[in-house]
């Protein structure tokens, strides 16, 4: 079996909340732990070839933890720990920012750096929904099916004028956010505006943009087969370059020279030695 990778946007009103689907296949291979990088979305995940999820903490020694086969992981501000084999057959979805709350109907900052069983907020919706994806006849075909499942769960939620501005100001130059340079055009209080992002995105603003840097200097890497450090901290607005190993520990747990020995063909994916995950 060859790898396949597929994704597409889907069609409105979907398309406003979801930034994409995507359909993974991978050649069996042996178990082998990743480190996935916060990429500053939510997403849902289904595991189409095992109707399980394991997880591994490195505090416990890579100790093993199981859940359902079906998540949907916040918005994440630290790195987490799976298994490469997990990937033989995956379908899921990357939700805008701000886009979980039409499909969940609950707070964003409840799902913050917390992956949750679907069935915990579809009930039986989420166990049909697996099914008919296990019965789609083609990849392109699954992603029709998970569109579909998406579109019965959707109810409309616009989302909120100022936080849409903020979003847009911070995608923009998320190294000269500030909350203040916002609230003095919105009208709100500092206190109301972290309070409403939070509920809308999942994450305190200054965190969020924090999350955008970082993920404009895993995209600058990826450009390149050896990444120029220096020039991608200057070019990603980081104060110095001890400001940028911080903000890459914080939320990689590696250094930039860890990301680039274990990179792999998914930006956000960093093979992790055996020798690493034994002495941990």
């Amino acid at each position: 079996m060859q790898r396949l990778y597929l994704q597409r946007i889907p069609a409105p009103p979907v398309d406003s909340f979801v930034l994409c689907l995507w359909y993974c296949q991978t050649p069996p291979g042996p178990h082998a732990l990743e480190r996935v990088l916060p990429n500053g979305a939510a997403q849902l995940v289904i595991n189409l070839k095992e109707d399980q999820t394991r997880a591994y903490d490195p505090s416990r020694g890579f100790a093993c933890e199981t859940t359902s086969g079906m998540v949907i992981s916040g918005l994440q501000s630290r790195y987490c720990v799976i298994d490469a084999a997990e990937t033989e057959c995956v379908a899921g979805v990357v939700f805008r920012p701000g886009g979980t709350v039409p499909f969940f109907r609950l707070p964003a900052h409840e799902l913050h750096d917390a992956t949750v069983p679907l069935e915990f907020l579809w009930g039986r919706m989420a166990r049909r929904l697996r099914e008919r994806l296990l019965a789609a006849p083609t990849p392109q075909a699954a992603l029709d099916t998970m569109e579909s499942g998406l579109r019965e769960a959707f109810r409309p939620a616009d989302p909120h004028a100022v936080v849409a501005f903020a979003l847009e100001a911070f995608q923009r130059q998320p190294e000269q956010a500030s909350i203040g340079r916002v609230t003095s055009r919105i009208g709100l209080s500092p206190k109301r505006f972290i309070e409403r992002f939070k509920a809308t995105v999942g994450a305190p603003p200054k965190q969020y943009c924090r999350l955008l840097r970082f993920q404009r200097a895993i995209a600058c890497a990826a450009r390149g087969r050896t990444p120029d450090w220096t020039r991608i901290a200057m070019d990603c607005g980081y104060f110095d370059q001890a400001h940028f190993i911080h903000d890459f520990r914080s939320f990689a747990g590696i250094t930039p020279g860890g990301y680039e020995a274990g990179r792999t063909e998914f930006a956000n994916h960093v093979k992790i030695l055996q020798s690493a995950a034994t002495r941990a």
